[in-house]
């Protein structure tokens, strides 16, 4: 070892560049929230394989003139799949809408009981669209005379895209309803920080 690598110390971490999440927001809060971020990041591929199929789509259109039957309405029905996954992600990840102007301007203190007003609020609003999914999913799945039976899109294909988008729907709302609670347990048993401190 040479005397120049004695002087500078240890030796760096490998620069991962971008591979690396630059906070734990990045990765999410809590186990749920790191699985949801892991399968999102595997998920956001479909957004290429949704532009490769409209591509197709387009060609088949405008130069063979040869449309095809299944095209639009698989792209709808995976772009509004990921669009519903997306909510889960961006609370994972604390993404979702906040008015910062505000949030930012107040001590660490008053942002943690912000953030626990945030997640009542979010659990009120799962509860209601817990009991308005549930109805709207078991419809799409199940005959008023109670036997199995999809609902489809009603068009020439007919798919069953719209059952199990209200399905994918439900789904959502079960898990980011358990997000919002391990939220909440999360910023109530949370000690309090050194600037939190600070403010008291």
């Amino acid at each position: 070892m040479s005397a120049a690598n004695l002087s500078s110390g240890p030796e760096p971490t490998p620069d991962h560049g971008d591979l690396m999440p630059e906070s734990d927001e990045d990765i999410g809060f809590t186990r749920l929230d790191r699985a949801i971020v892991w399968l999102g990041k595997k998920l956001s591929l479909v957004f290429a394989v949704i532009v490769l199929v409209s591509f197709y789509e387009i060609v088949r259109r405008y130069v063979f003139d040869s449309p095809t039957l299944w095209v639009h309405e698989t792209v709808t029905f995976a772009g509004a799949s990921l669009f519903v996954l997306g909510g889960l992600y961006a609370l994972a990840t604390d993404r979702h809408v906040r008015i910062v102007l505000l949030y930012d301007a107040v001590s660490p203190r008053v942002q943690r009981w912000l953030r626990v007003v945030h997640h009542l609020l979010g659990l009120a609003f799962c509860g209601m669209m817990l009991y308005a999914s549930w109805f709207m999913a078991k419809g799409a799945v199940r005959a008023p005379w109670g036997g199995w039976r999809l609902e489809t899109s009603g068009s020439a294909w007919n798919p069953p895209f719209p059952a199990f988008l209200k399905v994918i729907i439900l789904l959502a709302i079960v898990i980011m309803t358990a997000q919002f609670v391990l939220h909440l347990i999360r910023d109530l048993r949370r000690p309090a920080s050194a600037g939190e401190k600070d403010n008291v």
